[in-house]
């Protein structure tokens, strides 16, 4: 079982930086992939960012790539998203995921889900 909590989010202005992080409990935290996705208001989940446990390999989303960086720090239980250049359309509640594997873009793959935290961008 891997329990998930994300750090708050806040309001941040366009071009702004933010850093979210997800805590996680577990023995097993080292051996998940984790995922980041985001829900802006009425609209589906996306895919943010995703990170391997086996080889630390790296997934984004195109509209995030380049932009934001995911990593994780095994030794912490915890994985980051560092959020650069921010736009308003980046607006959305993020939410942190595991799975028992190595990353997916996929949220039906995940098992685990943090509460999400809200992140606004204004312009």
């Amino acid at each position: 079982q891997v329990h998930l909590v994300e750090s708050r989010g806040g309001l941040v202005q366009a071009g702004g930086s933010l850093r979210l992080s997800c805590a996680a409990s577990g023995r097993t935290f080292s051996r998940h992939g984790m995922g980041w996705f985001r829900q802006a208001p009425g609209k589906e989940r996306e895919f943010v960012a995703a990170i391997n446990w086996s080889d630390s390999s790296t997934y984004y989303n195109d509209l995030v790539r380049g932009r934001f960086t995911i990593s994780r720090d095994n030794a912490k239980n915890t994985v980051y998203l560092q959020m650069d250049r921010l736009k308003p359309e980046d607006t959305a509640v993020y939410y942190c995921a595991a799975r028992a594997s190595d990353a997916s873009y996929y949220e039906e793959n995940y098992q685990y889900w943090g509460q999400g935290t809200q992140v606004t961008v204004s312009s």
